[in-house]
């Protein structure tokens, strides 16, 4: 007789064999999750591809980009001066111009387009073909006061422009005609104060000196708050006189139909130096080499007080990076070279830290300063 199995392994024997069928379409039901269709496949592989070229695309571009800085440039440059020959703007433009031609071994070419405090040249700079090949002097007037003038000008100084390096920093100085009844800054003070309304002078509109009288002005004032957002200031009363330019500037100032301006130090130290013009301060936190004897407005008038004149290169900020790279480098190189520092050192102005970095933070620094004390003096465009 057999034995009787217990029930466990009789209900193990039933289940044998297993049930491969079903098992097999477990197994194709796993795979179906875990092996990609045919569509799946055709994606990933599209991706990967387009992966691929867009690297490929870009490895090529900089290898473009850095093929066309080392053949660069192929021939002659220009430099946009907006300003008229025979300023101070010019005079620099000039300077940093036939230098760079030597660094480049390509004629740099000067071409003064004047109008609109720098702004008409500036645009016009910034309409040609962003390739390195049209550098535009930037300053002042139109990188900075401008702006204070007229939100539409037609440009922004901060996105609109690679500032390359700074080239000048120049005091402005005071000077009177000989007859004024003042011989310092602080008689004159007190002249005007005594004397409201009947105190005048000249300047170039937009120009750094324009804005250095305006501050001085502010700064001796007491200013409120008004109900449009602006402020009242009541204090110092000079009116002011426009001129079309520093030479007619110069020319009424030697004539005596203005009394006093700020003009830039180069212009201002032959007329000083044979007394035809006397200086009463400059515009600098400290003495100026070429007016030693003239104390500056921060020394004791108002501490603080500072309203230089100033200019450097730059290009459209679309210019490749790699060119614009290579003329920052070239740049600083000139401006750092002894040459360039005593040819400008020698006409008491002062060399700023240089590169593109220390430039662009300069360039937005101005334009809010300048921007506060145009709204407040109510200066529009001409």
């Amino acid at each position: 007789m057999f034995a009787t199995k217990p029930w466990w392994r009789m209900r193990a024997m039933l289940d044998w064999p297993p049930n491969r069928a079903a098992d097999l379409a477990k197994r194709r039901l796993d795979d179906s999750h875990s092996r990609p269709t045919e569509t799946t496949q055709v994606i990933r592989c599209s991706s990967l591809l387009a992966t691929w070229l867009g690297l490929t695309m870009s490895l090529l571009g900089a290898h473009s980009a850095h093929a066309q800085a080392s053949e660069w440039p192929t021939k002659p440059l220009k430099l946009v001066v907006p300003f008229p020959p025979g300023g101070t703007s010019d005079f620099m433009g000039r300077l940093i111009a036939g230098k760079l031609a030597v660094a480049l071994k390509q004629p740099v070419n000067v071409e003064n387009i004047a109008g609109g405090g720098g702004v008409t040249g500036t645009l016009k700079a910034l309409s040609q073909p962003a390739d390195g090949y049209t550098l535009i002097q930037s300053g002042i007037g139109q990188n900075a006061v401008a702006h204070g003038m007229d939100a539409q000008v037609g440009y922004d100084s901060i996105k609109d422009f690679t500032h390359l390096t700074q080239v000048h920093s120049g005091a402005n100085v005071l000077v009177a005609s000989p007859k004024s009844p003042f011989k310092t800054l602080a008689e004159l003070i007190a002249y005007g104060k005594a004397n409201p309304g009947k105190l005048s002078y000249g300047f170039t509109h937009a120009s750094s000196g324009h804005v250095a009288m305006e501050l001085l002005k502010q700064s001796l004032s007491v200013c409120l708050g008004n109900a449009q957002g602006g402020r009242d200031c009541k204090g110092l009363s000079i009116v002011g006189v426009p001129y079309k330019g520093g030479g007619p500037l110069v020319a009424a100032l030697l004539e005596g139909q203005v009394p006093m301006a700020f003009i830039n130090q180069d212009s201002a130290y032959p007329l000083v130096k044979e007394g035809k013009l006397q200086a009463l301060a400059v515009t600098s936190t400290s003495r100026n080499s070429l007016f030693p004897n003239v104390p500056a407005i921060s020394e004791k008038e108002i501490p603080g007080f500072v309203a230089m004149s100033w200019s450097g290169i730059s290009v459209s900020s679309k210019t490749p990076a790699p060119i614009a790279a290579r003329l920052e480098a070239e740049l600083v190189k000139i401006m750092q070279s002894p040459d360039t520092r005593q040819q400008l050192e020698s006409k008491g102005f002062v060399i700023p830290d240089q590169g593109s970095h220390s430039y662009a933070n300069f360039v937005d620094r101005e334009v809010s300063r300048w921007g506060r004390v145009i709204r407040i003096a109510g200066i529009k465009p001409e």
